[in-house]
C-alpha cells in the first residue's frame, strides 16, 4: 500500500463534495448568518416563534422553493431544492424541517397530487409563505401502513362535496408538522369513498383555520406536547367531524370524481394508483436522508477538530500530554465513521443527481426508474440515518463532558435527529420495501404479499435488477472483472476484489432468500403473512446488502470525479477504509459462507489499522472539505481553538485551490 503524497487542499474535496449544486451550497453559506443559528435553553413557544418568524426570512437566494414549476415562482430544480434543505440542516434542524414541512411535504403534495387549477389557485402563495400548510397522512393508529389509514372522505352528490370524518381517535392526525401552530391548511389523506364503495387512500387540499388562526367548525386541533427534539417544529393533532369539502379539492392528478359521483382513473388498480401517488412524494424521503448525512458532518466536524486540542494522558519521555487524535482508539471511532459519510454523500449525490432526472421539472417518470429510485431512496435514507444515530452519539462520546453541554451542539443535533430514523418511513419498513424491490421487480400487486410463493420467483429473474447500476457501470465491471479467480492472491486493498466481495455478499444472501421463501411457500401457502415473517430477519439483509453495495459503487463513481491527483488519491484510501470495514463488520458471516479464511480476516483487521495511522494526518483535511462556516458549527469548545479565524480555511480558499 503506497503512502498518500503531501497535504490536499479542503477546497478540491469541497468541489467534488459539493457537485452539481454547488452554486446552492455557496448562496447558503453567503446568506445564512448567526441569526438562523439555534438559540440554547430556549422554551418550545420561544423555539416556535423563532423559527416561524426566521421562515419568512430566508432569501430567495437560497432557492428553497426551487422544486416548483417556474411559472409559479419557482426554479424547476429538483435536485436543488433537495441540496437547499441539506444546506438548512447543516444550521438548524428546526428550520430544516419546517421548510421541508411546507415546502416539500405541503407544497410538494400540491404540486405532484394535483392539477392546473390547483396550481393556479395555490402554489403561488405556498412558495412565498403566504399559506403555511401541512400534510396530514399519518395517524395515530397508522404510521408506516398508509393504504390502511381510517380517516373517511365520502362523496355527496347532492351537495358536490366529500364528508370528511375522523371515526375514532386512532385515525386521528398525529405528529403533524405545522399542525399546532402556524397551518393554515392541510392535504388530507383519506379514504376516498363514493357510491358505497372504497377506492383507496387519495389526498385533499382542506382548510383548517380562519383568518385569525381558530380552527374552523368540525375541525379540532391539539398539540403533540413537548418532544425530545426539534422544539421549534409545532407539531400537532388534527381530527375532523364531518367536514364538507368542495369537490375540486380533491388533488385529483390521479383519480377523477364527476359531479354525479362517477369515479375515474387513468391507472385501474387500486394499489398501483396508492403507489404512484405515494411515488411522487419521494423528495421527502431523499430530503430526510440527505439531511441526516449533513447534520452528521456537523458531528463529526466537531469531534474531530476536538480531537486535535484536546489532550488526555501523557506519553513516557514526552513533554506534553497525547492529543486524543492520535490515540488508535479514538481513529478507530472517527475514521470509519467518517469514511462512510463521505460514502454516503456520494451516494446522496447520485441519488438526488436520478430524482432530478426522473421527475424532471413536471414530475413525471417512467415507472420502472420510478420504482428503482424509490427503492433508492427508501434504503439510503434508511442507511443514512442510523449511521446519524450512531455517530453523532459516538461525537457526543468522543468530546467527553463538553459534549454534554448543549453551547458544543451535539446534544441538540442527538436530539434533533433522533426522530430521523423514524418519520418520512420507519427504516425497518423501508429496508423490506427495499428488498421487496429486490424480490419481486415491484411487478403486478407490489406491496402486497400476495405471491411470494409461487415458483416462478426464483432468483435468477431478479439477478438483472439486482446489479443494476447507475454509476460508472463499465468501471465497476472492468473492476470486478479483473479480479482473479482465487482471492488470497489480491491484495485486500484491490478495488475490484472490494466491489466483488460486496456484490457477491448481495447475491448469496438474495438467493438464500427466495429459497426460504419458496421452502416456506411449499408448506405454509395459505398463510403468507408466515411465510414472509418467518424470514424477515434474512430480507433484512438482503435489503442491507443492497444498499452497501449501491453506496459503495457511488463512492468509487465520485472518486472518478476528482481531477487533482493528490485528492483522488486521499479519497482512493478513504474508500478503502470504507470498504474494509464494512468487510470486517461483516466478518462473520464472510468466513460462515467461505468468503474469507481466517488469516485473511486477521490481514484486514491489520490493514484497517494501518490504514487509520496513514489518515490520521488528514483528519482535519476531511473534516474542513465539508466547508462547514465556523459559526454554523455554533460550539463553544472551538472557539478557543488555536489558529481559529472567523470561517474556515476551506470556506475562505474555496475559490483559490
Amino acid at each position: 500500500m503506497s503512502s498518500l503524497p503531501g497535504p490536499v487542499d479542503p477546497a478540491r474535496l469541497r468541489s467534488v463534495l459539493d457537485g452539481r449544486w454547488a452554486g446552492v451550497r455557496d448562496a447558503h453559506r453567503e446568506h445564512l448568518d448567526e441569526r438562523f443559528l439555534p438559540v440554547y435553553g430556549e422554551t418550545g413557544d420561544q423555539a416556535r416563534e423563532r423559527i416561524s418568524r426566521l421562515l419568512g426570512e430566508l432569501p430567495v437566494e437560497l432557492g428553497i422553493g426551487a422544486g416548483f414549476p417556474t411559472e409559479y415562482g419557482g426554479g424547476a430544480d429538483v435536485g436543488g431544492s433537495i441540496v437547499a434543505i441539506e444546506m438548512l440542516a447543516q444550521v438548524d434542524l428546526s428550520l430544516m424541517v419546517k421548510a421541508g414541512v411546507q415546502w416539500g411535504l405541503f407544497g410538494g403534495a400540491v404540486a405532484a397530487l394535483g392539477t392546473r387549477r390547483h396550481h393556479d389557485a395555490y402554489l403561488r402563495d405556498i412558495i412565498a409563505g403566504r399559506i403555511f400548510g401541512c400534510f396530514a397522512m399519518t395517524e395515530t393508529g397508522h404510521g408506516s401502513d398508509v393504504q390502511q389509514l381510517r380517516t373517511t372522505c365520502v362523496y355527496d352528490p347532492r351537495t358536490e362535496t366529500f364528508d370528511l370524518h375522523t371515526p375514532h381517535e386512532a385515525a386521528r392526525k398525529d405528529y403533524i408538522g405545522n399542525a399546532a401552530r402556524d397551518g393554515r391548511m392541510a392535504v388530507v389523506f383519506a379514504q376516498l369513498v363514493t357510491g358505497g364503495r372504497r377506492h383507496g387512500v387519495h389526498a385533499w387540499l382542506v382548510p383548517i383555520r380562519d383568518e385569525r388562526g381558530d380552527p374552523l367548525p368540525g375541525v379540532t386541533i391539539g398539540d403533540a406536547g413537548p418532544k425530545a427534539g426539534l422544539l421549534g417544529v409545532d407539531n400537532g393533532r388534527l381530527s375532523f367531524a364531518h367536514v364538507r369539502v368542495p369537490r375540486d379539492m380533491l388533488l385529483d392528478r390521479y383519480a377523477q370524481v364527476a359531479a354525479d359521483g362517477t369515479y375515474s382513473s387513468p391507472i385501474e388498480n387500486d394499489s398501483r394508483r396508492f403507489f404512484t401517488m405515494l411515488g411522487t412524494l419521494v423528495r421527502g424521503r431523499v430530503s430526510v436522508g440527505g439531511a441526516a448525512s449533513a447534520a452528521t458532518k456537523s458531528a463529526l466536524t466537531i469531534a474531530v477538530r476536538y480531537g486535535d486540542i484536546r489532550r488526555q494522558f501523557g506519553a513516557p519521555d514526552a513533554d506534553r500530554e497525547v492529543l486524543l487524535n492520535d490515540y488508535l482508539a479514538h481513529q478507530r471511532k472517527l475514521l470509519p465513521a467518517l469514511a462512510t459519510t463521505y460514502a454516503l454523500t456520494f451516494a446522496q449525490s447520485e441519488l438526488v443527481t436520478a430524482l432530478a432526472e426522473v421527475q424532471g421539472d413536471d414530475g413525471t417518470a417512467d415507472e420502472h426508474r420510478q420504482r428503482q429510485l424509490e427503492s433508492r431512496a427508501a434504503g439510503l435514507k434508511a442507511a443514512q440515518t442510523w449511521h446519524a444515530t450512531r455517530t453523532i452519539q459516538m461525537c457526543r462520546e468522543a468530546c467527553g463532558g463538553a459534549g454534554y453541554l448543549a453551547e458544543n451542539r451535539l446534544p441538540g443535533l442527538k436530539a434533533d435527529t433522533d426522530v430521523f430514523t423514524t418519520f418520512e418511513g420507519d427504516n425497518t419498513v423501508l429496508l423490506q420495501l427495499v428488498a421487496k424491490g429486490l424480490l419481486t421487480g415491484y411487478r403486478d400487486e407490489f406491496g402486497s404479499l400476495d405471491g411470494w410463493g409461487r415458483a416462478s420467483f426464483v432468483a435468477e429473474q431478479v439477478r438483472e435488477m439486482v446489479l443494476e447500476r447507475t454509476a460508472a457501470r463499465s468501471l465497476i465491471e472492468r473492476l470486478i472483472s479483473a479480479v482473479p479467480g482465487r482471492d488470497d492472491e489480491v491484495a485486500v486493498t484491490d478495488r475490484g476484489w472490494h466491489l466483488k466481495v460486496f456484490e457477491d455478499r448481495e447475491r448469496h444472501l438474495l438467493d438464500g432468500a427466495v429459497r426460504r421463501l419458496r421452502n416456506g411457500a411449499a408448506t405454509k401457502k395459505d398463510r403468507p403473512f408466515d411465510i414472509f415473517n418467518d424470514v424477515q430477519d434474512h430480507v433484512l439483509a438482503v435489503a442491507a446488502a443492497h444498499i452497501d453495495r449501491v453506496t459503495l459503487e457511488a463512492f468509487v463513481a465520485g472518486i472518478e470525479t476528482a481531477t487533482d491527483p493528490a485528492t483522488r488519491a486521499l479519497l482512493s484510501r478513504v474508500c478503502d477504509l470504507y470498504a474494509l470495514s464494512v468487510i470486517e463488520t461483516h466478518k462473520g458471516w464472510l468466513l460462515e459462507h467461505g468468503r474469507l479464511t481466517p488469516a485473511r480476516a486477521k490481514a484486514i483487521t491489520g490493514v484497517v489499522n494501518g490504514l487509520l495511522k496513514e489518515l490520521r494526518p488528514h483528519m482535519r483535511t476531511l473534516v474542513d472539505g465539508f466547508a462547514i462556516p465556523d459559526s454554523w458549527l455554533h460550539c463553544a469548545v472551538l472557539r478557543e481553538e488555536p489558529g481559529r479565524q472567523g470561517t474556515m480555511a476551506a470556506h475562505d480558499t474555496a475559490d483559490h485551490p
